[in-house]
C-alpha cells in the first residue's frame, strides 16, 4: 500500500539502536466503521468483539490462535485486505496481525514534532493527521532498524532462523522489504507457524521460503514457495526479518 510514500519521522539511527523509554506506541482507538466487511478507517484497529487475541498460556496456545486469527482475518477474502486499483494493503494486515496477536506493528507513527515533544518529557496523543501519519512498508523496514528494539522486535538473520523462532515459541515474525524506486510499494508479511498442512519450504533440511500470510497483489491466508523469495526480487533495495516474543 503505497502509492503514497512518506519520511518517517525519527531520531539519528544507530549502529547498535538504543531504545526511548518515553517514546509510545502510536495507535489510535477502535473505529466503529473499521471493520472486516468495510474498506473504510484502514489506519485504525479493528472493532470487531469476535477477532480472536493470540493466547499466552503457552507456546501450544499461541500457536493454535494465531491460526484461529489467521482464518479468522481470512485475507483472502475480506473486503478491508482487496486490493484497489491505487493500492494494496499489505501493511494493513500486517499491523491486524500484530495488533491481536499483542504486539506492537505501527500502522500510524508519530510526526517529527511530536517525537521531540515526547523527547522532551512531554505527554502527546494520537491524533491522525496532526500528531500521526500513515506509515507504509518501506518507511516500516526503516522503522525496524531505528525503532524495533524499542518496541521488543528482534532482529533475525536468516528465514531459517525466523521460521524456527516462530514454529518454536509461538512468536511474531515480520520480513519488511523497501522499494528501491522511491513512491513505489515495498512489501510486509508475517511470518507464521508451521501446520499439519502449511509448511515452510526446505532444500536439504533449510528453510528457504517461510511460511507466510499476506495481502498484496494477491492474498493468501497461507504460502511458501508460490512467491519465492520475493524480498530479494530487484524491485527492493533492503530487507529485514523481525522476531518478537
Amino acid at each position: 500500500m503505497e502509492k503514497h510514500i512518506e519520511s518517517v519521522a525519527s531520531l539519528p539511527l544507530e549502529n547498535n539502536p538504543i531504545t526511548y523509554p518515553q517514546i509510545k506506541e502510536a495507535d489510535l482507538l477502535p473505529h466503529p466503521e473499521s471493520r472486516l466487511d468495510s474498506a473504510e478507517m484502514k489506519e485504525t484497529p479493528l472493532s470487531d468483539s469476535t477477532i480472536p487475541y493470540r493466547d499466552l498460556t503457552d507456546v501450544a496456545s499461541k500457536k493454535e490462535s494465531i491460526h484461529q486469527l489467521i482464518a479468522k482475518l481470512d485475507v483472502e477474502n475480506n473486503i478491508r485486505y482487496q486490493r484497489t486499483v491505487e493500492d494494496t494493503y499489505c501493511n494493513v494486515y500486517s499491523y491486524d496481525y500484530c495488533y491481536f496477536s499483542k504486539v506492537y506493528l505501527p500502522t500510524v507513527w508519530w510526526t517529527d514534532e511530536s517525537l521531540e515533544k515526547m523527547a522532551q518529557g512531554q505527554d502527546v496523543e494520537a491524533v491522525f493527521e496532526q500528531t500521526v501519519d500513515r506509515i507504509y512498508s518501506s518507511a516500516i523496514t526503516d522503522w525496524f532498524l531505528e525503532w524495533g528494539p524499542n518496541f521488543g522486535w528482534e532482529k533475525m538473520d536468516s528465514a531459517e532462523e525466523i521460521q524456527n523462532k516462530v514454529n518454536e515459541n509461538g512468536g511474531i515474525g515480520i520480513i519488511c522489504a523497501k522499494r528501491r524506486e522511491k513512491g513505489l510499494s515495498g512489501h510486509i508479511v508475517p511470518v507464521v507457524p508451521e501446520t499439519d498442512l502449511h509448511k515452510a519450504y526446505r532444500e536439504n533440511g533449510v528453510v528457504v521460503y517461510p511460511l507466510q500470510s499476506q495481502a498484496g497483489k494477491l492474498n493468501y491466508n497461507y504460502f511458501s514457495e508460490v512467491r519465492k523469495d520475493w524480498w530479494n526480487d530487484e524491485l527492493y533495495s533492503s530487507f529485514v526479518f523481525y522476531y518478537h516474543e
